[in-house]
Formats: structure tokens, C-alpha cells, sequence
């Protein structure tokens, strides 16, 4: 399962949201890809109405949902955090891997959560 976490800005709603986590959602089914962490996955537009992130980053699960149980079921259900990503971030992590771009934002004290961000510092 895919899970989107976003700090709320007063007067920003986050139109279209739902329909880019759809969008998202349905890769593996038209796509043919399985969605793992390290992968990024683009949508060609803006995540939402406002927002600086034309893609997200799959983060490793296990974060703020812990993994689900369910009776009789062959492994759990994991839920896989999406951290926005801006087209410049995209570009860098396509270039030098998504622990590169991990270790930016951890640099700059990034809050990925912060649906307005700019892109982070990628070159020194």
C-alpha cells in the first residue's frame, strides 16, 4: 500500500491529490512494474494543485505505519511511504541513485512533508 503524508498549510488545499496517489496506485497494474523501495515514479505533473513535486521517491516501509497482519495471509501488508520529489531531485536521483538524494535532504534538514518546498541544494 502506498501512503502520501503531508503537512497541512492553512488556505492549501491539496486538490488533485487523490487522483495523482491513483494514478500511482494502478503502475503495477498498467505498468507492469513492482513497486519497491529506491524506486521513483513520475507522473508528468504537478502531485497536486500548487505543489512543487512531479514525482515521489518509494521510501522503505516500516516509517510511521507499521506493517499489517492479516489473519491467514501469506506475508503482511506493507505500506510504502512516497516522499514528493521535485523535477530537479527526479533528474539527480536518476543520476546518482536515491541514497544520494537521501543524504542531501538529511543535509539540508529537508521537510518532505512541506507541500510547497523547493527542490534541495544538489550541487555544491
Amino acid at each position: 500500500e502506498l501512503l502520501l503524508s503531508l503537512r497541512a498549510r492553512p488556505g492549501t488545499p491539496h486538490r488533485g491529490v487523490l487522483r495523482s496517489l491513483a494514478v500511482l496506485a494502478s503502475s503495477p497494474a498498467v505498468e507492469g512494474v513492482v513497486i519497491g523501495p529506491g524506486m521513483s515514479l513520475t507522473l508528468g505533473e504537478p502531485l497536486f494543485e500548487g505543489s512543487t513535486a512531479v514525482a515521489v521517491l518509494v521510501a522503505e516501509p516500516g516509517g510511521l505505519v507499521a506493517d499489517l497482519v492479516l489473519p491467514g495471509a501469506v506475508s503482511p501488508v506493507q505500506f510504502l511511504p512516497l516522499l514528493p520529489l521535485t523535477a530537479e531531485e527526479a533528474a539527480f536521483k536518476r543520476a546518482h541513485g536515491a541514497s544520494a538524494l537521501e543524504e542531501r535532504w538529511l543535509a539540508y534538514g529537508t521537510d518532505l512533508r512541506d507541500p510547497a518546498r523547493s527542490s534541495v541544494l544538489l550541487e555544491e
